[in-house]
């Protein structure tokens, strides 16, 4: 069978995940079956599903395994469903994907077996969405590095549809670049131990009609030398706040060689493959796989009988060494020296000054963080890079939405309008009122100051109970433009702020407890 001819790599049918034996291709399709959690883990750590995209979906499809096995009417049936979410999430510790789609199937867990279920069909979907976007995206900053010419790329590991919901994500953009006739040849690395460049990757192109060629690992070096690759495009597993990124095992390799040479690295991963509470890759778990890996070949044994080895299943590329990391939503260039702020660092930057403007109100003063060298530009940084692409203009909100409205204007080059306080704006104007904590207010906008038809992005520094950024809104509407999205530094949790504005994309760099 061809691989444009696969069935989904992972699905639901009658009470079961169904899945594809990913370790019986290319020679033959053979469907798994997965009538219970435990054989969904075993699937999962023999690589038969794989693929963190995949993974993400399989961690869904495992909950929605164990909400139709336990009976979640009682406290037994669902602590039982949370062992076994825990242990489908424990199954490859490199992987943030899997956990991620535990835990987002988890949240759907009051709305019973057929509510997490529902969510993790939603999540196959918007992973399909992801792929494409994705791949758009890095196609078009992949023909930019290397313009005027057909391409030589060179790809690792296997992302193609067996490992997603798609077309894929680095193997989605090679297609995508073929499609626009970009391609000359492509250098799919073989990728030991287990081969899945080989028997998965040239498969893939080869059904597409992708001209090429197996490469082994330690020759891509080589081939770089010999001015054979414009590109090396991958995937990712995990990928850290600042970069770093977890990948299948001779990636770090490639990305030294491709640095040595000049070589652009790009790689393409969705949102859920970010983990924006690791800091840097030094707290990435890597997984070590059984020794008999690369002891042995094709069952028969090829080393000495008494030989060890080290296997691990990944590695992780610094993020100096990586050209840009594309998802659905932005395209990050760490070489650039930008790095994204953790929620943590945000909250060690605060100060709290309890009782104030009045009693009961606890005021979050930012100018700690604010005094951070280089913090400003990360923060707008953060928020360019989420909305990129979406918005025209900047409405930031009196005053202190002042600061990082200045600060995302001078990055993106855009048009920033303020929102002030009555009595502060001659000539017309457009007026919302608020509730805040605290009291009322309104904010106000000049007639004309934003255009119709525009993109806006507001921004303000603080989440309360989100009436200011809900009045913005309404100025933006009031200007017969469109609200492209809601920012805001710190959001306080548990005064309804999100929940008051859930019409809206909103970021929050830092949630803290009100």
């Amino acid at each position: 069978m061809s691989a444009s001819a696969l069935p989904a790599a992972l699905d639901w049918e009658d009470g079961v995940v169904v899945a594809i034996d990913q370790r019986a291709l290319p020679g033959a399709l053979r469907l798994l079956r997965l009538e219970t959690v435990d054989q969904l883990i075993d699937a999962i750590t023999s690589l038969a599903v794989r693929g963190a995209p995949t993974l993400g979906l399989a961690g869904a499809y495992g909950v929605a395994l164990a909400a139709h096995t336990h009976d979640l009417g009682t406290p037994a049936g669902e602590a039982a469903l949370r062992a076994d979410a825990a242990r489908i999430a424990e199954a490859r510790p490199t992987a943030v994907n899997l956990a991620w789609g535990v835990r987002r199937a988890l949240s759907r867990l009051a709305a019973g077996p057929q509510g997490v279920l529902a969510e993790a069909r939603v999540m196959v979907a918007e992973d399909a969405a992801a792929n494409r976007a994705a791949a758009g995206r890095a196609a078009d900053l992949v023909a930019e590095l290397a313009p005027g010419r057909k391409l030589r790329l060179l790809t690792h590991c296997n992302t193609g549809r067996l490992a997603t919901a798609a077309e894929g994500t680095a193997i989605g953009t090679i297609l995508e670049l073929a499609r626009r006739g970009l391609v000359e040849e492509v250098l799919v690395d073989e990728t030991r131990p287990l081969l899945q460049g080989a028997r998965l990757t040239a498969w893939e192109l080869g059904a597409a009609g992708v001209p090429y060629r197996l490469c082994v690992d330690s020759a891509a070096a080589a081939a770089m030398d010999r001015s054979m690759v414009d590109c090396v495009l991958v995937g990712a597993d995990r990928i850290a706040v600042n970069g770093d990124t977890a990948n299948k095992i001779g990636t770090y390799g490639l990305a030294v060689a491709a640095a040595r040479h000049r070589i652009p690295v790009v790689v393409v991963a969705p949102e859920s493959t970010w983990d924006h509470e690791l800091p840097d890759g030094s707290g990435i778990v890597v997984e070590e796989r059984d020794a008999a890996e690369v002891t042995g070949f094709g069952g028969t044994r090829v080393a000495p009988s008494d030989a060890k080895a080290f296997n691990p299943a990944f590695d992780v590329t610094p993020a100096e060494l990586i050209t840009a990391l594309v998802s659905e939503r932005r395209t990050v260039r760490p070489r650039f020296g930008v790095t994204e702020p953790t929620s943590a660092e945000i909250a060690a930057l605060l100060t709290e000054f309890p009782d104030y403007p009045k009693p009961g109100v606890v005021f979050r003063d930012l100018a700690g963080l604010y005094a951070e060298p280089g913090m400003l530009s990360r923060l707008a940084t953060r928020v360019a890079d989420r909305f990129a692409g979406e918005f025209d203009r900047i409405l930031a909100i009196e005053s202190r939405g002042f600061v990082l409205g200045a600060a995302l204007a001078t990055l993106t080059g855009l048009p920033l309008t303020l929102a002030r306080k009555p009595g502060k704006l001659p000539g017309a104007v457009h007026q919302a009122e608020y509730q805040l904590e605290y009291g009322s207010d309104r904010i106000e906008v000049q007639e004309g100051a934003v255009c119709p038809g525009e993109r806006v992005l507001c921004v303000d520094d603080v989440l309360a109970t989100g009436g200011t950024l809900q009045a913005a809104g309404r100025l933006v509407e009031l200007s017969d433009a469109k609200v492209a999205g809601l920012a805001t530094i710190v959001a306080l949790t548990g005064l309804g702020g999100r929940e008051r504005l859930a019409g809206h994309p909103v970021l929050a760099l830092c949630e803290v407890p009100a």
